[in-house]
């Protein structure tokens, strides 16, 4: 079964690049992104973990730690890092999984309990569910799933866009609206009545429409 927005993120243990970890205390009190590979070499992952490599900074402001796995063993992921620094410019700065027993792959739903077998004879193909991203919270909840087929690069950017989003409304009783960017106008949330909206924004609101109450972005 996939894993749903709001369910608890399955903890576990694994061997990474940067030594062994338990997923949970790994996390720690902050946010996290776990984006998944369904096979080291590959063209399109080889972009993204450099681009991800690229932007850590920005994810570091935003107290989210970042994570890769791929079905495949640490060794491999270290000669692939030196392609992605040749390639990409930047070498990842991240820890990756090495997921070769499939453990971590099953326990998120990304590939078939039932699969075994030595992970060095599966092919991309074999894997290729194996291409989510997961946005985690400091409580350990899953707040965004992605998945995406082999031939589309992820946007990671689009992360950023929407854990900004997710941090913002964490925070304060709004939603926000299409393509919405940081610094931008917010929805007051379905949730909040007129009654308490006005508590929090006694200047009031626009409102085009009863339900739809826009009011600036909250600063704290």
């Amino acid at each position: 079964m996939a894993l749903q927005i709001n369910e608890t993120a399955p903890d576990f243990e694994a061997e990474t690049t940067e030594g062994k970890i338990k997923f949970h205390d790994w996390i720690g009190d902050k946010w996290a992104v776990l984006f998944s590979h369904p096979k080291d070499f590959t063209p399109v992952c080889t972009t993204e973990l450099g681009y991800m490599a690229k932007i850590k900074p920005e994810f570091d402001k935003r107290n989210v730690k970042i994570i890769g796995l791929s079905v495949d063993p640490i060794d491999k992921h270290k000669s692939w890092s030196n392609d992605i620094k040749e390639t990409q410019g930047h070498a990842p700065n991240y820890p990756m999984i090495g997921d070769s027993d499939f453990n971590v792959s099953k326990l998120y739903g990304m590939l078939p309990a039932s699969t075994s077998g030595d992970p060095a004879k599966r092919t991309p193909a074999d894997n290729q569910t194996v291409r989510n991203v997961f946005v985690i919270g400091p409580d350990k909840k899953i707040k965004l799933v992605l998945v995406y087929p082999m031939t589309t690069g992820r946007n990671f950017d689009e992360v950023l866009r929407v854990i900004d989003s997710l941090q913002l409304t964490a925070k304060h009783k709004v939603a926000t609206p299409v393509n919405w960017k940081q610094g931008e106008d917010v929805i007051i949330a379905g949730s909040v009545s007129d009654d308490d909206a006005k508590k929090t924004y006694p200047k009031g609101w626009k409102s085009p429409k009863p339900y739809i109450r826009i009011v600036p972005q909250p600063r704290a």
